[in-house]
């Protein structure tokens, strides 16, 4: 008797099967390869027990398995489609959520001071990762030279503002945040005000175009102002 050799497990050579395709064929095509993919396994499952040693044949436990592996591969690959139409579908609900922004403030992680065209005063924030005994705001100018130093005293965990009323309109400032709770340093992040632009999509992701702190996810968004 001849025996015509073949993959001991047909998920093998559909793999391999599908790798080329895609390569040829690109992400276009995924649907249909899904959907031929059942097909191959099933043509070579039944041409493996075909020409199967009858001396040593496949039991009943060998193709259970294989046609859960099979199962079990269609269902992620149909999973994977439902994932991705879910992130598309979630980034334009976000997108039209988002679009009420433009215009209006926001804030980010950054170190600029908002000042007040008006009255001068500048505006800024920081984040503590634990309870601060002491918070030291220092303010510089554009040329980075320290200009006023604030003690805040304690800050609790989270979101922080503070403002400085020594701000000539029209110029730019920074500051730096020095956190410590007995003794020790607490983990800040210095927090700006900034302005939004613009929204946009870009690989499925929203994206915000501020006014200083150009393309930004909206994920960064801390407060909306």
């Amino acid at each position: 008797m001849t025996i015509t050799s073949v993959a001991s497990n047909p998920l093998d050579a559909i793999a391999s099967a599908n790798q080329s395709a895609s390569a040829a064929a690109g992400v276009g095509s995924v649907t249909k390869a899904d959907t031929s993919a059942t097909d191959r396994f099933l043509k070579l499952l039944v041409t493996q027990m075909k020409n199967q040693d009858p001396l040593n044949p496949m039991d009943n436990a060998q193709v259970t398995s294989q046609m859960a592996q099979i199962s079990t591969v269609s269902g992620i690959q149909d999973l994977n489609t439902s994932v991705t139409g879910l992130n598309a579908q979630l980034a334009q609900s976000q997108a039209l959520q988002a679009a009420s922004l433009v215009g209006h403030g926001v804030t980010l992680a950054g170190n600029k001071l908002d000042v007040a065209a008006n009255d001068g005063t500048g505006i800024g924030g920081f984040s503590l990762d634990t309870a601060a005994s002491n918070v030291k705001i220092t303010v510089s100018d554009a040329t980075g030279q320290v200009v006023d130093t604030l003690n805040l005293g304690a800050a609790p965990t989270g979101l922080n503002g503070f403002q400085w009323t020594g701000a000539v309109a029209g110029q730019s400032y920074t500051f730096a945040v020095n956190a410590v709770a007995d003794g020790n340093v607490v983990s800040s992040t210095a927090l700006m005000r900034d302005r939004v632009n613009a929204v946009a999509i870009v690989n499925n992701k929203l994206t915000l175009e501020t006014a200083y702190s150009g393309a930004v996810a909206y994920s960064d968004v801390k407060a909306v102002n």
